[in-house]
């Protein structure tokens, strides 16, 4: 359980976090300019694609060379469509702003770069043989709510509610939203082909990811806020 310390450190700009929203619209920008084909061979090229990453049977110099490992960490960066960055990016600020200014910026940025990738792992793992790869940084965005999660228990979530013809603001404690929408993550990972191509493992995998990274940094947390 963490508990509130006061930080005689201001509060600086969430660099980690603007610095990854800035990386995954110049790349989504720089996909949607390039002719069709050619953007399902950055996606092919880039993305992880599991029946290519579980090929035990490629020499490892062959590996090596595709930088097969790696494409867990630039799959993180590219997006299919708009919808797809807008609300992966959505996320990533109402939960990363917070979380980073908790963790700090190096330790944030591995959460995301690491957590994400091993998250890509998991989906890649759950999905082998097949070939359409997996894009986005859903897995790490996840990680970055798992992590949200257990660093503020306590904390409450605004919500703007339709109530008859009006719009209400409310105030929602974020273990309830966050544990409906991990519900429903985990609900999809069993129907999930009837709501799109998703790799659905890939996000519960990061959300627990998070939860144990932030648990995992506890000490290194309260050495820095009381720093």
């Amino acid at each position: 359980m963490f508990v509130h310390l006061p930080s005689r450190r201001k509060p600086g700009p969430p660099w980690a976090t603007l610095l990854i929203v800035a990386s995954c619209v110049v790349a989504f920008l720089w996909l949607v300019s390039l002719p069709p084909g050619e953007r399902l061979g950055v996606l092919a090229r880039w993305g992880t694609v599991p029946s290519t990453l579980l090929d035990a049977n490629a020499p490892w110099l062959q590996q090596l060379a595709e930088l097969r490992a790696a494409r867990l960490v630039t799959a993180l960066f590219i997006h299919a469509d708009w919808l797809h960055l807008t609300g992966n990016m959505l996320f990533l600020v109402v939960f990363g702003v917070s979380a980073e200014r908790v963790l700090g910026t190096r330790r944030f940025l591995a959460l995301f770069v690491l957590g994400g990738a091993l998250a890509n792992l998991v989906g890649a793992l759950t999905l082998a043989g097949t070939s359409a790869p997996i894009v986005g940084s859903s897995g790490a965005v996840s990680t970055v709510v798992g992590a949200y999660l257990a660093l503020f228990p306590r904390a409450r979530l605004g919500l703007v509610l339709p109530l008859g013809v009006f719009l209400e603001f409310v105030r929602i404690p974020a273990p309830l939203l966050i544990g409906f929408w991990a519900m429903l993550q985990l609900l999809f990972t069993y129907v999930g082909p009837a709501f799109g191509a998703v790799a659905w493992w890939t996000h519960v995998a990061g959300f627990l990811i998070g939860i144990a990274f932030a648990l995992l940094s506890r000490p290194a947390v309260a050495r820095r806020l009381r720093s």
